[in-house]
């Protein structure tokens, strides 16, 4: 095995044609307790151009050039005092999020419980879109929010990367689930299991639904305090973007509404609920667009046009 392998660099906050570069770098060596994996893909999520654009605090990431990615699925090639896995399992996982975990790159090295084994049911490159989205539905909606049969969940941006796997969580758990999304992608969202889809486009979604237990809120910005007449009286809605301002929390309590902020976190745990689910048949991942590592840049504009459904991935290995 080489001791070199290629990575695609962050050299500066900027424009995605302009800041990215390859380079060679040793191949990074597991302590105890980590795993080295062959990476095969990686997801591409809007945390990343957020973070190459400056937008996104990357104190986490050290100081320029670094190397972006948190999504992985790939090969184990070594894990030295490692019992849950062995040299050629597949696995895919969320690493050292929000710390650099380099999934732009041919191999990673992370702790061992940030991995699980990937569900036969899934390619690689639709395994390495699943870890940073699929937590975040699922720690918001099962952990935070603790939705149920018959709960109230509105999602919204329900046909992107978050929120279509978030919708069949949901609605996986019995929950009555209402989703935003043009009216182009309503067929998808029907596919799954959105009871009620909403065109934002041409309603005020704020004026239009009503009573729901959960709001899980996946764009942020000015259009979030609205959203909270969508809740019930003591209602719960989760921010995923951005921090809760003053002006959100003044408004939620004169509603009697609750809001909580949220940031991901590696879990094996629950990335083996996510796979158990793809095993059953209720959980899918939509991959919109596949591109080689190389072309990171172009994967970044692409996410930033915000017009992708599902997920954009990496395609890794050589």
């Amino acid at each position: 095995m080489s001791e070199r392998m290629t990575v695609m660099r962050t050299t500066a906050a900027g424009e995605a044609g302009a800041v990215f570069a390859a380079a060679e770098v040793d191949r990074p060596a597991p302590l105890p307790t980590e795993v080295l994996v062959k990476v095969h893909a990686a997801g591409v999520n809007p945390v990343d151009w957020k973070v190459r654009g400056g937008v996104f605090p990357t104190g986490g990431l050290g100081a320029h050039p670094f190397v972006q990615g948190w999504d992985v699925a790939g090969t184990v090639e070594a894990g030295p005092r490692v019992t849950r896995f062995s040299p050629g399992d597949e696995v895919f996982g969320l690493l050292w999020f929000p710390r650099q975990a380099g999934a732009y790159g041919e191999y990673v090295t992370a702790p061992a419980r940030q991995f699980a084994r990937k569900p036969a049911g899934l390619s690689m490159v639709e395994a390495g879109a699943l870890p940073m989205a699929g937590l975040t539905a699922w720690q918001t909606l099962v952990d935070v929010a603790g939705i149920g049969a018959g709960s109230k969940v509105l999602v919204t941006a329900a046909a992107g990367g978050v929120g279509h796997l978030a919708a069949q969580i949901a609605h996986a758990r019995g929950a009555i689930v209402t989703g935003t999304a043009r009216s182009a992608k309503h067929d998808f969202l029907a596919s799954l299991g959105v009871d009620d889809a909403v065109d934002y486009t041409q309603v005020e979604v704020g004026q239009t639904v009503r009573g729901q237990d959960v709001v899980l809120d996946l764009l942020g910005g000015p259009h979030t305090i609205p959203l909270l007449d969508t809740l019930r009286p003591g209602g719960l809605l989760i921010l995923t973007i951005g921090l809760i301002s003053p002006e959100l929390a003044a408004a939620a309590e004169a509603r009697g509404v609750r809001v909580s902020p949220f940031l991901v976190e590696p879990d094996h745990q629950g990335l083996e609920a996510l796979a158990r689910m793809v095993d059953r048949g209720d959980l899918r991942v939509h991959v919109d667009q596949v591109f080689p590592l190389a072309e990171v840049a172009k994967a970044h504009e692409v996410g930033e046009s915000d017009r992708t459904t599902g997920k954009l991935v990496l395609s890794v290995a050589r």
